[in-house]
């Protein structure tokens, strides 16, 4: 149990910064690591972004350079500010401590200190609740349905895109939509279509070969994939998806890879032939055609199409998290599902409306994980921690941490082999002299 009542002598040079006795340079120093870092991060992930989205000249003249400035600067913030406070705030160590209270990190606190027993495979449980809402709440998304019922609780914005794009719109009941009339449309589109291509007599015949397959499977009349049948258009759905997260688990390779072309060319095989590569994949593809199947059936069993079979499908597809375990997505889609859910009760008018309630929401989740990379590294996200380093240009590990174990969290206990060099005419306490209680 942690040691509150007791306190420590030293400054913050001994235990913050031990790298430069000067706050000044300190907080310079990370500065400018923080800074470097969030270009890198932020650049790469607007560009790709402004890419995907397919902007136009106008974005990347005078849109572009701004949103990564905005975010580089709130991330640099988040470094530098931490250990400016650090050191103007150096006798309030305790303070920070208390900060000690939720999220993920306060599970892994608790688990660590014996309270909580954790659930086995729990991130996929948490999963299955949260895809079969969101599924739900993605289903009775529809304009037409909206329309017609009068409901207004489908998503919004980008969590509807995403979902879309994962999923497909074939998969949104509209309720007061014609199967039948829109089959026999796409089907003289098709026919068409084929009277063209059969020109080219390679192509005539691969199109031919594929339509065999596709089209004269079994396929209800609620179903909207009207170029498929059920089978095809699972398996369409698995390898859309699979190809997809294989390739973005790539692409997050490139830069690891590349710094390393050079003295190890072997590692360029590892980008493509790499075990997460295939795991994202698998979770992915499986996901989508598991929520496709499964509605397939459901309309087959039950001769409609409704929005509870998102329910249904919905969880069942979380199962896929089997093959790419991951509590940060799991978390994450729970806080956003907890966010979305809240946001529908202001609509309402069940919940009331807090201002600036995300800002705050942020500064204490921060001061948690902040707390937990000083006090108790191991109970920290190891991902976090990784990105904490190369926030910080490894400074963050440099804290020493063997003073703050009288406080009961085992800081140190990922540290043991280090001891910062210290110079003595700026400590307080002689580098030398053992720790004296107070």
């Amino acid at each position: 149990m942690a040691a509150l009542s007791k306190s420590i002598p030293h400054g913050c040079y001994e235990i913050g910064h031990t790298w430069q006795p000067r706050c000044s340079l300190a907080v310079l120093h990370v500065t400018q690591g923080a800074l470097t870092e969030s270009l890198r991060i932020y650049g790469t992930l607007y560009l790709i972004a402004a890419i995907l989205r397919k902007r136009k000249l106008d974005y990347y003249l005078h849109k572009l350079l701004p949103e990564i400035l905005q975010s580089t600067s709130f991330l640099t913030a988040n470094g530098t500010l931490y250990i400016a406070c650090f050191c103007i705030l150096r006798r309030g160590l305790l303070t920070i401590y208390m900060a000690n209270q939720a999220t993920e990190t306060l599970f892994r606190m608790a688990v660590a200190r014996g309270a909580i027993t954790p659930l086995r495979h729990g991130e996929v449980l948490l999963f299955c609740i949260t895809a079969a809402l969101f599924m739900f709440f993605f289903s009775t998304s529809s304009e037409s349905y909206v329309v017609s019922v009068g409901c207004k609780d489908g998503l919004k914005g980008f969590t509807y895109s995403a979902l879309k794009f994962i999923v497909g719109k074939e998969e949104i009941p509209t309720h007061s939509f014609s199967p039948e009339a829109a089959f026999s449309k796409t089907d003289r589109k098709i026919k068409h279509c084929e009277k063209i291509s059969q020109r080219m007599n390679l192509l005539a015949l691969t199109k031919k070969l594929m339509d065999k397959v596709c089209k004269h499977g079994p396929r209800h009349r609620c179903c909207k994939h009207y170029e498929d049948n059920c089978i095809s258009y699972c398996i369409k759905g698995f390898i859309r998806m699979f190809s997809i997260g294989y390739l973005i688990q790539c692409c997050l390779r490139i830069p690891s890879t590349f710094r390393h072309l050079f003295t190890e060319p072997s590692r360029l095989l590892s980008l493509f032939y790499n075990k997460e590569n295939f795991q994202l994949g698998a979770f992915l593809g499986s996901f989508v055609s598991i929520y496709k199947g499964t509605s397939c059936f459901l309309r087959w069993v039950r001769n409609l199409d409704d929005e509870l079979h998102a329910l249904v499908a919905g969880c069942l597809a979380g199962i896929s998290m089997m093959f790419y375990k991951s509590t940060t997505i799991s978390m994450y889609l729970a806080s956003k599902l907890v966010e979305t859910i809240y946001f529908k009760g202001i609509e309402a008018g069940k919940v009331p409306y807090f201002p600036h309630a995300d800002s705050i929401i942020y500064a204490i989740s921060t001061s948690i994980c902040f707390q937990a990379a000083v006090m108790e590294v191991q109970n920290l996200r190891p991902s976090y921690w990784k990105f904490l380093l190369r926030l910080t240009k490894g400074r963050f590990a440099l804290m020493n941490r063997k003073v703050l174990d009288v406080f009961g969290t085992e800081a140190s206990k990922n540290f043991k082999d280090f001891t910062p060099k210290l110079d003595p005419r700026y400590t307080v306490v002689p580098p030398e002299l053992p720790l004296e209680l107070s």
